[in-house]
């Protein structure tokens, strides 16, 4: 599938001389491995729609790890009202990313999320790229995607939704081992951030449908 991902993505976007790619393979239906793909240029765009579902079927877990978290309205109400069905919810995000301005963005959710019993986790001294998440042992999606609005709703992006106990028991482990170079953000230490910093969240608030 990922294979005509490519091929799809080549043949509606090449100029010029570039050949067009005869797919090679039969597109064959996998239950277990399902590619999720966003293409503005066909208007689909079923990676928010795979989260949110995750999330709200979620009983026990939800462990996230994005380089970028700038959850809409929706994404971020799904994740409250999974921990308060007892969900447990954890996020790891960079201290620092490559982009500050969606740390920033970022950071105006933090109080709300701390709030509701979301743990959040500031991957320390390097950047993660990661883009990934584990549901009750069970479910798990690698990809391109981060949580934002150009992921979600603008870019080209592909997702990887797996179904597979052995799979989410490796993710769950790789989860852990980042913990351990992370720091966790409390809520108390989040309300005593200084008075500039949260001017600065407040100000960058009306670019977050940008980003």
């Amino acid at each position: 599938e990922v294979d005509n991902a490519f091929v799809d993505f080549w043949n509606a976007h090449r100029t010029g001389d570039l050949p067009r790619i005869v797919p090679s393979k039969e597109r064959d239906w996998n239950p277990a491995v399902r590619v999720r793909r966003n293409d503005p240029y066909m208007r689909i765009f079923p990676i928010r729609e795979t989260y949110l579902e995750a999330i709200d079927r979620a009983n026990s877990h939800v462990y996230l790890t994005h380089a970028y978290f700038v959850p809409d309205r929706a994404l971020k109400a799904h994740l409250i009202d999974a921990t308060k069905r007892g969900v447990d919810v954890q996020l790891l995000v960079p201290e620092q990313s490559n982009h500050v301005t969606a740390d920033w963005l970022a950071r105006r959710h933090f109080h709300d999320l701390l709030q509701a019993g979301i743990r959040i986790f500031l991957y320390k001294h390097i950047m993660i790229h990661s883009k990934t998440a584990t549901v009750d042992g069970l479910w798990s999606t690698i990809g391109s995607a981060n949580i934002d609005r150009y992921s979600m709703l603008g870019n080209y992006e592909l997702n990887l939704e797996v179904y597979s106990r052995s799979l989410a028991a490796q993710m769950e482990s790789m989860f852990e081992t980042d913990k351990a170079n992370a720091e966790e953000l409390t809520l108390k230490e989040w309300e005593r951030r200084p008075l500039p910093a949260k001017l600065v969240e407040r100000v960058l608030a009306s670019l977050s449908p940008l980003v």
